[in-house]
């Protein structure tokens, strides 16, 4: 299982959001291209950067900031946020990406992420964000019709890298959440999982790990908070 240290970045700064509010970040005081290069440093063997301000639509996006960390750092980096064409997605394979995240383009247009996993085998990925049941888009605020596993199925077939799942009940730390949806997606389908929302502890990494089908974690806000340190949950991982 891979442990992918996640830098989310609004107006040039690592922030993390409170339940998905763009407009109450907490910033974190260090640099993302820092951060980066630290993580590096530590032996991620991925990084995950999330252009927020692309996610919300603005003029004004971290895409230069995005495309220094990915030449700075000599490690894959994958690339999310506002990722809805395929101009989009070549645009990013061309400037250095590893991989490119789609959420709400692959809800509004599953086809075309489809034929661009075609044309880019192994280097599109498909991030479902789930919450009370069905998948969410647009920054968490529509709802659709579909479960996590319906939505799921219909890329499993293609050439994509893998599926995160965003478990927001989760992340919320609702009473009645738990790790059934990502546990039902990850044993269901044959696509790598991602997971995504479900770690504030070493010890939620340990479980992921157990889990099948399980590729991979991604950790934002425990890391720059210090739950633990990315070197740590690597080794902890590897250990297993």
């Amino acid at each position: 299982m891979i442990v992918y240290p996640d830098i989310e970045i609004q107006n040039g700064k690592c922030v993390s959001l409170i339940r998905g509010h763009m407009d109450k970040p907490i910033v974190f005081d260090i640099a993302p291209l820092e951060a980066a290069k630290s993580f590096a440093t530590e032996g991620a063997e991925w990084i995950h950067v999330v252009d927020l301000d692309a996610v919300a639509g603005k003029e004004k996006t971290n895409a230069d900031l995005i495309k220094e960390i990915i030449s700075s750092v000599y490690v894959p980096v994958q690339v999310a946020g506002g990722i809805r064409s395929e101009l989009d997605i070549d645009h990013w394979i061309e400037a250095g990406a590893g991989r490119v995240v789609i959420a709400t383009g692959a809800v509004r247009y599953p086809q075309m992420v489809i034929n661009a996993a075609s044309r880019h085998p192994g280097k599109i990925v498909v991030s479902i964000d789930g919450s009370d049941g069905y998948v969410v888009c647009e920054g968490w605020t529509e709802t659709t019709a579909w479960t996590p596993l319906e939505f799921a199925r219909q890329f499993e077939t293609s050439d994509i890298a893998a599926i995160i799942f965003t478990d927001i009940d989760k992340t919320h730390d609702l009473p009645e959440s738990s790790l059934a949806t990502t546990a039902e997606l990850a044993s269901s389908l044959i696509v790598p999982v991602i997971s995504s929302g479900t770690v504030k502890t070493l010890d939620d990494i340990a479980t992921l790990y157990y889990l099948p089908n399980i590729a991979g974690s991604i950790a934002g806000w425990a890391l720059f908070n210090k739950n633990f340190k990315l070197s740590e949950a690597i080794e902890l991982v590897h250990s297993k």
